[in-house]
């Protein structure tokens, strides 16, 4: 039987940053505080916690003073670089580079528009990191939708620009933007992106989904399809884990979602001749490679 790891698969740019960032700290330092997971995998957070991580959440960074802290490739609001000044905590800046231009794309049109007529519309989860970060540039004022039936929280009678997560997919980003230029009755393009209606209204979007996680959707789907079982591996928060294991399943019927080489299931492989491992932008290779080990040691 043939076991193959999908090269593609593993860590970001921007959370090997990260881990870069923890792995060099801590080997000059015994303990290291990090601000949340630094990656939604729990297998590699048990990893980093071995060798003296403290993961911590933002009440506990309150009543932490004198030490250094990481802030993972998620994003932070400004109240918590705000806090961590407060407290005399070393910051150990990990924000991924595209969140961060993201931030800043976010915070500048806010300040330039505060004639209360705009809204700042963020596609993403509710309550992940990175959103979280994304609304504090705009001091809770932005407005998170997750669907096409969350645009029940729009104004249509108000400006409206329009704002990524950089985990979510293209597809769905796309859908809200048709929806919200039908709904606006848009008619002109004034620029690229930029449209306006009979009303002199405006609706801007801006494609903000990071291009290497993008780019993974079509590349995840021709690996689980060359494949007669796919094992995709992914810690149960993962927002680009769900989204990717998704397109697997639309592929391929035989693709199970695991978060470690444990959950592996030997009557899965009966009269398979390929197997198929991939996992999120959030999965460590060390973790594929052992559930590769696991599936050949079963002798199915």
């Amino acid at each position: 039987m043939l076991v193959e790891i999908d090269e593609g698969s593993g860590f970001c740019f921007g959370v090997t940053t990260a881990i870069r960032k923890a792995e060099e700290e801590l080997a000059k330092e015994k303990r290291l505080y990090c601000l949340g997971d630094i990656v939604h995998n729990g297998k590699e957070c048990e990893r980093l916690r071995e060798l003296g991580m403290i993961t911590v959440e933002h009440e506990q960074m309150r009543r932490l003073r004198d030490a250094k802290i990481l802030f993972r490739a998620h994003g932070e609001p400004p109240t918590t670089y705000q806090n961590a000044e407060a407290n005399n905590l070393t910051v150990i800046d990990a924000t991924c580079p595209v969140v961060l231009s993201l931030q800043r794309r976010i915070k500048k049109e806010y300040m330039e528009s505060q004639d209360g007529n705009t809204q700042i519309v963020i596609y993403g989860k509710n309550g992940h990191a990175e959103v979280i970060g994304l609304v504090g540039q705009t001091e809770g004022n932005a407005i998170v939708v997750e669907n096409l039936d969350d645009l029940t929280k729009l104004d249509f009678s108000k400006n409206i620009s329009l704002y990524s997560q950089t985990t979510k997919s293209l597809e769905g980003f796309r859908q809200l933007v048709e929806a919200i230029s039908s709904k606006m009755e848009m008619t002109v393009m004034v620029e690229r992106n930029v449209f306006r209606n009979n009303k002199g209204l405006t609706f801007k979007y801006f494609d903000t989904i990071c291009r290497q996680v993008a780019n993974r959707i079509n590349d995840i789907s021709r690996f689980a399809e060359k494949h007669d079982v796919v094992i995709f591996v992914a810690g149960k928060k993962s927002s680009n884990g769900k989204v990717l294991f998704d397109q697997c399943l639309k592929v391929n019927d035989n693709a199970y979602l695991i978060g470690n080489p444990d959950e592996i299931e030997p009557h899965w492989f009966r009269n398979v001749q390929s197997v198929g491992i991939c996992g999120a932008t959030s999965t460590p290779k060390w973790l594929m490679e052992q559930c590769r080990e696991r599936i050949l040691l079963l002798n199915v």
